[in-house]
């Protein structure tokens, strides 16, 4: 999906874009665990596979260096998901492990995840996620 830089950026923070998630997208690291799970949901509605995949730890379970099926897999997911709404809970901070729980809506789907992020040679990445029940 494309986005002009002007349009309201898909994390839904009432920012532009250009002024929010694209900065990550196109290179910088995010400050924060909060800024980088923002730009994974915008990664997610914008389709940007490659992102998504550079910032998930090695850790994670979907984690692979054979980045094929995982990057198919990724994609379906995006193009069958419609990205409509992102509610942050809570973001517990810390040093090199943070913590976002934060409630997606993907139209009439939704779900809250509890997210944990570690901080690798200064760059935040995904590493896991818990479904609320």
């Amino acid at each position: 999906m494309k986005i002009s830089i002007n349009a309201l950026c898909p994390c839904h923070s009432g920012q532009k874009y250009k002024k929010c998630c694209q900065a990550y997208h196109v290179g910088a690291n995010p400050s924060n665990a909060l800024a980088l799970m923002r730009s994974r949901y915008s990664a997610f509605a914008l389709r940007l596979v490659d992102y998504i995949i550079a910032s998930t730890h090695p850790d994670n379970t979907e984690y692979t260096k054979d980045t094929k099926e995982w990057k198919k897999g990724i994609a379906e997911f995006c193009d069958n998901a419609n990205f409509t709404g992102l509610e942050i809970i809570e973001f517990v901070d810390g040093e090199n492990e943070a913590f976002v729980t934060f409630k997606a809506i993907l139209g009439d789907m939704q779900f809250i995840e509890k997210s944990r992020f570690l901080r690798v040679d200064s760059k935040w990445l995904y590493e896991s996620g818990d479904f609320a029940t």
